[in-house]
């Protein structure tokens, strides 16, 4: 029996699976473990959205099979949200589609357009789905640096000029997960200048857009004049609603990539529960004063998580948006790797963290953060690290005696 499958030998391994199973063998034994590692949201959905959620529910008629392309309801509010959010106009039915999370639209839309062999431009580090979406659709993917500067811009123009044959995709994620950098307005209406001159598609995740702090609210590439000649974006309800088990997302832009995305979606799903539609776009069309409330928890978080680690000897960025920090090995630890320097801290200080390594190979020497968890249980977790930092010199003599023995 065929055993060798094309598209899984195309992935590597999982490099989280190792400190996952850590964790899990951990707690399993009775440890006290703060989990910091995966972005899962540790909010409830606030009440409203439920309440509604659970009065849909109660229609018989919405129990049966919904659109994939996303009820129009929701479609609507989500045009009156970009509308007020950015300015931007978007045509209901070419423009928009419902997606089950972002994650399934960029997969989705990467395997629409995707012909054995093309090339992808996607920053690294970065979410894995950018990359690997494409990857899983035999593309190939070219990596540029993540931050949104002049080394970017250079870096995107060198790739064209050298690439054969020319990158059919260029992905972008601003407010980026893992490294929390942000774009400027500019920034994207450069980007977009230069993929309309070489036709290029842009693909931009703006997952994180109403999480972010002490800065003005993160623009859309759509803001851009003439972005929607070569752009599409998506968007979540999972970090903005504190609703990521209700898998409900939207892309929005150029309509040829949309009818792409829509006719694929097609033969794939019927879209999410109707239900669930209906409530998410309550939560789009009524008060956002929760999401004002959640902006607020992640930046108290934020700041105890950074103030706290200072004193502890590890200084790390203060991120402007999202809900990670994205934190340099401390010195003393960096010749362990992302890797190591995680299973240290999972074993030594009882904090999961995600090795940088897991998105992509220039996360060497970083660990992502995650804010998911409430302030009692971050401070705990920043006083087992500095506990952790007291005792280095014992933690990294065991940590190194596997190398020695191996050397």
């Amino acid at each position: 029996m065929h055993t060798e499958f094309h598209r899984i030998k195309r992935l590597p391994p999982y490099v989280f699976s190792e400190v996952n199973t850590m964790k899990a063998r951990a707690r399993a034994s009775g440890e006290d473990i703060i989990d910091l590692g995966m972005g899962n949201p540790d909010l409830p959905t606030p009440q409203h959205i439920v309440e509604k959620l659970c009065e849909a529910a109660q229609d018989p008629k919405a129990h049966r099979y919904s659109a994939s392309q996303g009820i129009r309801g929701l479609r609507k509010a989500f045009v009156g949200y970009y509308q007020r959010r950015f300015g931007v106009s978007l045509d209901i039915d070419k423009e928009v589609c419902v997606t089950l999370g972002s994650k399934e639209g960029l997969a989705n839309l990467a395997s629409a357009i995707t012909s054995p062999g093309d090339l992808i431009l996607s920053p690294n580090p970065s979410y894995p789905i950018h990359p690997f979406g494409f990857i899983i659709a035999d593309g190939t993917v070219r990596s540029l640096p993540c931050d949104p500067n002049v080394e970017f811009l250079e870096a995107l123009e060198m790739s064209v000029r050298n690439s054969t044959p020319k990158p059919v995709a260029l992905i972008l994620n601003y407010p980026s997960n893992p490294t929390a950098k942000v774009a400027s307005l500019d920034f994207y209406g450069q980007v977009v200048d230069f993929c309309r001159f070489h036709g290029i598609y842009i693909l931009s995740d703006l997952a994180y857009a109403e999480i972010y702090f002490d800065i003005d609210p993160p623009p859309s590439i759509l803001q851009v004049p003439r972005a929607k000649d070569v752009a599409v974006e998506f968007t979540s309800m999972s970090k903005t609603y504190s609703m990521p088990g209700w898998r409900v997302g939207f892309a929005a832009g150029n309509s040829i990539l949309m009818n792409a995305l829509v006719r694929i979606k097609s033969y794939l799903d019927y879209g999410a529960f109707t239900p669930v539609q209906v409530a998410a776009a309550s939560a789009l069309n009524g008060s956002q004063a929760c999401v004002a409330e959640t902006r607020r928890i992640y930046r108290d978080r934020r700041d105890v998580l950074i103030e706290g680690l200072e004193q502890a000897g590890w200084s790390i960025p203060r991120p402007q948006a999202s809900m990670f920090a994205w934190a340099p090995i401390p010195p003393p630890f960096e010749h362990l790797g992302a890797l190591e320097f995680s299973k240290l801290l999972l074993t030594q200080a009882k904090v999961a963290v995600s090795p940088g390594t897991g998105f992509g190979e220039n996360g060497e020497g970083f660990v992502r953060i995650a804010l998911v968890e409430n302030k009692h249980r971050i401070r705990q977790a920043v006083r087992n690290i500095r506990i952790f930092f007291a005792s280095s010199g014992v933690a990294l003599e065991d940590a190194e005696k596997p190398r020695v023995v191996s050397s």
